[in-house]
């Protein structure tokens, strides 16, 4: 059989409390009523994270979920890479080591990957091709946690957007030889003109946070340039998220008609269902995440298991994953679930 890498299976940490549409209208001060929110924005509610719910401690609890649902020995795991975000307990800590650590993976390194709501699909990539190329690594854990919602402004109008950031923490494992689950081909495009567009404005070495900024320092995700945001991704956005989707199938040998799943993060219902439409799919081949938000690189791994809880995904179902984050990243992968036949 040919060299090839499959998905053992996943792990989430959702915690329990959520922040629902009303509540998020409330918080924009009268910009956005709750019907505006479920209906334009598509949220009914999100997950929020509680007090002791830090970005590494999540990608902790979903790793140890990860390890019980695939019965995979954690001294087993040869390489770990950390999709966590960068907001987490302590600034400058390797959170990819932390986990190894907490779950007693002593046989792997570990490293961190940052991209963004694209980071899953990338380190998905990164994880095949290390292990087609290096005959010591076999198993892989992909594992993060993400509460970027933290930084949110809901009186900023701009932010709408983003006002469904919630937080949690997934991990996907993925064997070298396994058999089943076929990761295929992938495909990420980046374009740098948008890198600077976002951000959070302070706290870094341009701002620090400071006696006078304090205040707004820790709600101060913003859009710097809104115009040209806007103005770009409307130029290039789809094109290049269908772009992606179709070299991934291309590169996977696999007709785009096959595609039986899509594993998509959280965004408007309008664009979603838009999507859907362009790819020929029914409503019944994705999961609308509009009970938890945008989780945002766990947005995948999240809907993958969902998929499969409801049956939507079974032996022989092809499946694409594909991410959009800010910088600006696309990406897009191909799954066959089930045997290698």
């Amino acid at each position: 059989m040919k060299e090839h890498v499959g998905i053992v299976g996943m792990g989430l940490y959702i915690p329990k409390g959520r922040m629902t549409a009303k509540e998020i209208a409330e918080e924009t001060k009268g910009n956005w009523t709750e019907q505006a929110i479920i209906e334009k924005l598509g949220i009914v509610q999100k997950v929020i994270p509680g007090e002791d719910d830090g970005t590494q401690e999540m990608g902790v609890r979903a790793a140890v979920n990860a390890l019980e649902n695939t019965r995979i020995d954690p001294e087993e795991i040869d390489l770990i890479i950390c999709i966590g975000e960068e907001w987490k307990e302590y600034p400058l800590t390797t959170s990819g080591i932390y986990i190894q650590e907490k779950i007693g993976a002593k046989n792997a390194w570990a490293i961190d990957v940052q991209q963004r709501c694209c980071t899953t699909v990338s380190a998905m990539k990164i994880a095949k091709d290390i292990m087609l190329a290096d005959k010591d690594i076999k198993c892989v854990m992909i594992v993060g946690g993400y509460r970027n919602g933290d930084f949110i402004d809901y009186t900023d109008n701009s932010l709408s957007m983003m006002y469904n950031l919630a937080a949690g923490g997934g991990a996907i494992i993925l064997k070298k030889n396994y058999g089943k689950n076929l990761l295929l081909g992938s495909h990420i495009i980046t374009d740098g003109s948008l890198a600077r567009d976002v951000g959070v404005e302070f706290g870094g070495i341009v701002n620090p946070i400071n006696a006078e900024n304090l205040p707004k320092a820790y709600k101060s995700l913003k859009i710097f340039d809104e115009q040209h945001m806007k103005e770009r991704l409307n130029e290039v956005s789809m094109k290049n998220w269908l772009y992606c989707i179709d070299k991934a199938f291309e590169k996977s040998g696999i007709g785009k008609e096959q595609l039986g799943y899509l594993a998509v993060l959280h965004f408007k219902y309008s664009m979603h269902k838009y999507l859907l439409d362009l790819l020929g799919l029914t409503e019944e081949q994705s999961i609308y995440l509009k009970d938890y938000g945008h989780i945002g690189q766990i947005d995948q791994i999240l809907s993958l298991q969902l998929a499969l809880e409801q049956g939507k995904i079974k032996d022989g179902t092809v499946i694409s994953m594909i991410a959009a984050g800010i910088g600006y990243a696309w990406a897009a992968n191909v799954i066959k679930w089930g045997p290698v036949i």
